[in-house]
């Protein structure tokens, strides 16, 4: 009994010692081929009307043959066309070990409706197999065209670039080429682009959108407003229009002159001589908070009237009053005295006016009084001295 026992342990260990190999050997041999063999990967097709229809073949032997190729139950009206290497072929040659790739191309009637077909590939030799296949025909979708916009509405500066990022969608069975083109008031420049290229066309396959980005730039000068840009993408029979629209914000922009842009002058030294300057606003928003200041030679001033002006619409103009007093001991000759218009907000304008410092007739008329005293007093001197 024990002996019996023994035995069957010995076979148990055995059993279990051999399992593991024969699993391994299991899992990395691939099962030999038996006969001839037949098979696509995807034997089931959904496609639209008027689409290709292909099937790749693969046809497998566990001995050299020659398989004669053939369809079973081929729809009414349909054409099967079997290709190798490119080549229309009625059999293919197949060795043990090697793959024979054979594709298979269907061409349904033009006016077939949409349903699903049955069929069957043949491939006889050593044996006959047959692989079943479907083909589901849908109606295809009409050309259509979507346009959008991430931003429709973009606010900037007058002279800027009004960049929109907008997206353009193909949503038809059909591939598209598409013309843009865009409607803008007189000045404004509409430029296209995708992925860094400039274009004015450019192709959309079925189902698929394209990021296009419009850039629109806008003149110096343009009024503060909402500016209208129509943009249209025009396929063929179809089109999709978008609507943006260009927020132009006004600027202000300040300017320092006289009234007739002459920028010089004459002074006194010793007296204060007024000089009237000109702050214009020629920008398409008020100017607001404005401080005019100079900078003169050392020794001198100056004073505005007024020397803040609280705000000058666009186009409009304010004159200022500059009170320039030479330093007293400011010799005669040309100096130069730097104006200066500073807005809150926006650029200084400034202007260099050149003032000619002259001598003072007050001062001519005392000393020819001097000069006249100094000769009578010598006169009398001499009259009384020349006696004796």
């Amino acid at each position: 009994m024990r002996r019996l026992l023994s035995l069957l342990a010995v076979g148990c260990l055995g059993l279990l010692v051999g399992a593991p190999a024969a699993f391994a050997q299991g899992a990395t041999t691939p099962p030999p081929v038996q006969g001839l063999t037949l098979f696509t990967r995807f034997p089931s097709e959904e496609v639209a009307l008027g689409d290709a229809i292909s099937f790749p073949l693969v046809l497998r032997a566990d001995s050299a043959q020659i398989a004669q190729l053939s369809l079973r139950d081929l729809p009414k009206g349909w054409t099967a066309t079997l290709r190798g290497n490119g080549k229309i072929i009625q059999s293919a040659y197949v060795n043990p070990g090697e793959d024979a790739s054979v594709d298979l191309r269907l061409d349904p009637p033009k006016d077939v409706a949409s349903g699903t077909f049955k069929m069957s590939v043949v491939a006889s030799g050593a044996s006959e197999v047959a692989l079943p296949l479907s083909v589901m025909i849908e109606q295809k979708l009409p050309p259509s065209l979507e346009f959008s916009a991430d931003l429709p509405t973009i606010r900037n500066a007058p002279g800027s670039t009004f960049t929109f990022n907008t997206t353009l969608k193909n949503a038809g069975d059909t591939d598209l080429t598409v013309n843009l083109v865009a409607q803008a008031p007189n000045g404004f420049d509409v430029k296209f682009s995708t992925a860094g290229q400039d274009v004015t066309s450019l192709p959309i396959t079925a189902n698929s959108s394209k990021n296009i980005t419009v850039a629109v730039s806008t003149p110096s000068d343009a009024q503060a407003g909402s500016v209208p840009i129509q943009v249209k993408a025009e396929g063929g029979d179809i089109s999709a229009d978008i609507a943006l629209t260009a927020e132009v914000v006004g600027t202000s922009k300040v300017n320092l002159t006289t009234p007739d842009g002459r920028l010089s002058g004459d002074a006194y030294i010793g007296a204060s001589t007024p000089f009237t300057l000109e702050v214009r606003n020629t920008g398409s928003a008020p100017a607001k908070g404005i401080t005019v200041s100079a900078s003169p030679p050392a020794g001198w001033k100056v004073d505005f009237s007024p020397a803040q002006i609280d705000s000058i619409p666009p186009g409009d103009q304010v004159e200022v009053t500059a009170s320039v007093h030479p330093a007293d001991q400011a010799v005669a000759g040309d100096y130069v005295i730097g104006f200066s218009a500073r807005p809150a907000e926006g650029s200084t304008s400034s202007a260099d006016f050149r003032v000619t410092v002259l001598t003072s007739t007050l001062w001519g008329i005392v000393g020819i009084g001097l000069i006249a005293v100094a000769v009578a007093v010598v006169g009398l001197a001499v009259m009384r001295f020349g006696r004796r």
